[in-house]
């Protein structure tokens, strides 16, 4: 089973990687081009109508799989990778590590708190004053002095 879900994960990342390239938007193009300079020979009859409504309809029921897949596993690693940062950051509250598996309401309510947060801050700071590469350097030498006690 584990070979198989591998499987469509490596099937999906290239899906993914094909129809998100420049030529896969020339050949949909092309194909409607086709499809559409055939009208007359065809009468625009009904099955002509049929045959791009029904191959756009597979297709995009199909697409709906492989996209998901592939934003699920980018979600993951953003989420991830924002643990990684507030696990590694001292002054970091660690209740948002997995925030994403709380309730709506939850969410709503540290949203609450953190539009407050922001307001307070906007009061007391110049938000086009960025920070110095200063302190930058100290933040980082920081890092690296908590990394060797640990």
């Amino acid at each position: 089973m584990a070979q198989k879900v591998h499987a469509f994960e490596k099937f999906s990342e290239k899906v993914v990687a094909a129809t998100g390239s420049p030529w896969a938007f020339i050949l949909a193009l092309l194909t409607i081009i086709v499809w559409g300079v055939t009208g007359p020979i065809f009468k625009y009859s009904d099955t002509w109508q049929l045959v791009i409504n029904t191959g756009t309809t597979i297709i995009t029921f199909l697409m709906v799989f492989i996209i998901q897949k592939s934003q699920n596993k980018d979600s993951k690693s953003i989420q991830l990778k924002l643990n990684e940062l507030i696990a590694a950051t001292k002054t970091a509250s660690n209740r948002l590590i997995d925030v994403e598996s709380l309730s709506e309401e939850e969410l709503n309510t540290l949203r609450q708190f953190y539009t407050k947060l922001a307001l307070e801050t906007k009061k007391h700071l110049d938000l086009k004053h960025s920070h110095s590469i200063e302190e930058a350097i100290d933040n980082i030498e920081d890092k690296v002095e908590a990394f060797k006690k640990s």
